[in-house]
């Protein structure tokens, strides 16, 4: 518990919340809570429970709230739902139950198979997976190890999913028989971890951590890495459609037809591949972005930014004019 109190991911975030420091201040803060961190905790305890700690915070947190606030208000949670009621849980205790239970072991196993595979691999290198030093990672590196995160991870999520978890071997049919039992229903949070231990390794463990193990970027980076994949695949597999942002809106959306569409489309996380392999099902990635920059009126709000900077400019430049012919009247008398 001391550790996951320690974590300088949870204070650096929580940070500016709980105080009025300055930022200076607070990257401060977040150097010496990171340094005391690696200076008293081995690399793969520190690697452990701070993935643990990202995706309960940033997963099982909101989705136990989503799933309370749909059974409790369901005729408000239906109407901001994909494909309605039909989305909204089963109100069966017992199934809801077994769900989260299935959910919380699914998440240790997912963290334990990561400690393992943390464990043989520093033994062969000799040294920790992840850089786990004092030095934090540049600004560039982190942009650069993160653009190469995404990429390899929407590679291996996109193949994995459309030729392992919708094919008709075994782990297909066991990936439908948990992931796909609703029909024309968009999925809810929880059940982002409510696969078959299996397929779920398959589908989300290994796109997020196998490109990690390549590129073996520092600590912190990996773990930006998995908050932010965290909370896009808890925001997805919401079933929400008021999912806020032009990226996520579309994402949230793709996800709800895949699901609604027992798998026949979608594969991808951000809906390149599926739409470079005509693979989509519904409205494709290019078409999500039209619509959500529509909904959210960025063609307006550039140009009324455009209107104002030039005002700005305008009235800059008459203000000269006008002091310059100000200096001169004063000059010729």
């Amino acid at each position: 518990m001391d550790l996951l109190l320690s974590l300088p991911i949870v204070s650096y975030f929580a940070g500016p919340m709980l105080t009025s420091w300055s930022s200076s201040v607070n990257l401060l803060f977040f150097y010496m809570t990171w340094m005391t961190l690696v200076l008293s905790h081995s690399p793969l305890k520190i690697e452990l429970v701070g993935t643990l700690a990202v995706r309960i915070v940033f997963w099982l947190v909101p989705s136990l709230f989503f799933l309370i606030f749909d059974m409790l208000i369901p005729s408000l949670a239906e109407s901001i739902k994909f494909y309605g009621t039909s989305s909204l849980p089963r109100r069966d205790a017992v199934s809801l139950l077994r769900q989260v239970l299935l959910a919380i072991f699914n998440l240790a196993l997912s963290t334990a198979v990561q400690g393992g595979i943390s464990v043989g691999a520093g033994s062969l290198l000799g040294r920790p997976l992840f850089k786990t030093s004092t030095t934090l990672p540049l600004p560039w590196q982190i942009v650069k190890n993160i653009w190469m995160l995404y990429t390899a991870r929407e590679m291996l999520t996109y193949y994995i999913n459309r030729f392992v978890l919708h094919s008709r071997g075994r782990i297909g049919k066991l990936h439908h028989a948990y992931a796909h039992t609703r029909k024309n229903a968009a999925p809810y949070a929880l059940m982002l971890y409510t696969d078959h231990p299996l397929p779920l390794l398959l589908h989300r463990t290994l796109p997020v951590y196998m490109p990690a193990m390549v590129i073996q970027p520092h600590l912190l980076t990996y773990f930006l890495f998995t908050i932010l994949t965290t909370l896009e695949e808890m925001l997805s597999m919401s079933g929400y459609s008021i999912v806020p942002g032009i990226i996520m809106g579309g994402i949230s959306r793709r996800t709800a037809t895949h699901y609604a569409s027992g798998g026949r489309g979608n594969y991808g996380a951000w809906g390149l591949l599926d739409w470079a392999s005509g693979t989509s099902v519904g409205k494709d990635v290019v078409k999500d972005i039209h619509d959500e920059a529509e909904k959210h009126q960025v063609k307006e709000r550039g140009q009324k930014a455009v209107s104002d900077t030039s005002n700005f400019v305008q009235d800059g430049i008459d203000g000269l004019k006008k002091s310059r012919k100000g200096r001169k009247k004063s000059a010729d008398s």
